[in-house]
């Protein structure tokens, strides 16, 4: 998308500077992602974007990685939410131990559509490398609307090629339950 509209992540920036100035509700996704954990997790927002999900989790007590291929968008969460670490990287190529993090996450989150952004080539390598870096026990909550070319049921079968197998599957991050007529799909899945 920054490819072909350089002016598109500034633009992004702005836009949830702009909601959370206005006192929108930014932090659904995290909410649900707390109740999912232990005080003091350790949490990977997977596609963090600026930060705004990280930022929450960090607020809440957890330690934060946040990794995003986009430099402007992470440039924009290191000024407006310091104390996670934020990492420029592409999600397909995702090896933290060799960035000194060896340590597994209890959790990862993974919002804002970015399944449906990924390259289709890469979307069971991202899953995978996901996977190796959730600890035995852990979760991750992944969510993702309809009709942006990656069908739920596609994704579902992705996730058990990449050993993740679904706790609970939702239509909105507020816990609302899933059909397989939702529009949008978040789904909590651990290691199987």
């Amino acid at each position: 998308m920054a490819q072909e509209d350089p002016a598109h992540s500034d633009a992004y920036v702005e836009r949830f500077r702009r909601l959370a100035a206005q006192g929108a509700d930014l932090a659904g996704e995290a909410r649900l992602v707390d109740a999912l954990l232990p005080r003091g997790a350790r949490v990977l927002d997977a596609g963090c974007g600026p930060g705004r999900v990280g930022a929450v989790l960090f607020a809440a007590g957890h330690e934060v990685v946040g990794v995003d291929a986009d430099p402007v968008l992470i440039a924009a969460a290191e000024a407006d939410h310091p104390g996670p670490r934020w990492l420029v990287g592409d999600l397909a190529e995702l090896d933290l131990p060799s960035l000194g993090i060896a340590e597994r996450f209890d959790g990862i989150v993974c919002a804002g559509n970015v399944m449906a952004f990924l390259a289709p080539s890469t979307r069971g390598e991202v899953l995978r490398r996901l996977r190796t870096h959730l600890r035995p026990d852990g979760r991750a909550a992944i969510g993702f609307g309809a009709g942006r070319g990656y069908a739920f049921e596609e994704f579902l079968a992705d996730a058990d090629g990449a050993g993740l197998t679904p706790d609970v599957l939702l239509s909105t991050w507020d816990l609302r339950p899933w059909s397989p007529d939702a529009d949008f799909l978040v789904a909590v899945l651990r290691p199987a």
